[in-house]
C-alpha cells in the first residue's frame, strides 16, 4: 500500500480465517493516510454485519464509518452520498448501490470487495471503472 502504483490483491481462506481482520487493518492503515474506503458487499445482511464489526472495532478512533443499504430510507442514503463525496466519510460499506452512478468519492484510495465471485459482469464493469477514478 506504500507504492503509488495501484494494486489488486486476492484474499482467499476458510471462515474463520482472519479475512476480515486483514480487511479492517488495511481499511484502518487507508484511512490513517488520507484516503476513503469502500467495503463493496454482495447482500444487505452481509453489509449490516460488516458495518456493525467495523464500528465496533474502530470505535474511539476518529473514523466515520457508514453504510448504504436498502435498510436505510432515501433521506438517510442522500445525506450519507454528500458526506462520502464531500470526504466526511472515511469508511462507506454497501452492497451494489455503490456502484450507481450518483456515489461520489472525494478521494477513494481502498477498495474492498467481500464474495467477488456473487458479483455479475456488469457490477465488476462498473469496479473496473472506478480504478479509473
Amino acid at each position: 500500500m506504500e507504492s503509488p502504483k495501484p494494486m489488486d490483491r486476492l484474499l482467499c481462506g476458510d471462515v474463520g480465517y482472519g479475512k476480515t481482520e486483514v480487511a479492517m487493518r488495511a481499511a484502518f492503515k487507508a484511512v490513517m493516510d488520507g484516503k476513503q474506503v469502500a467495503v463493496l458487499v454482495p447482500t444487505t445482511i452481509l453489509a449490516e454485519q460488516h458495518y456493525n464489526t467495523f464500528l465496533q472495532r474502530f470505535k474511539g478512533y476518529p473514523i466515520n464509518i457508514d453504510m448504504i443499504s436498502r435498510f436505510r430510507n432515501r433521506q438517510e442514503q442522500k445525506r450519507t452520498l454528500k458526506e462520502l463525496a464531500n470526504g466526511n466519510v472515511d469508511i462507506i460499506i454497501g452492497t451494489h448501490k455503490l456502484l450507481n452512478k450518483e456515489v461520489k468519492f472525494k478521494d477513494l484510495g481502498l477498495l474492498i470487495i467481500d464474495e467477488e465471485q456473487r458479483f455479475g459482469v456488469s457490477h465488476k464493469e462498473k469496479i473496473k471503472a472506478l480504478k479509473r477514478i
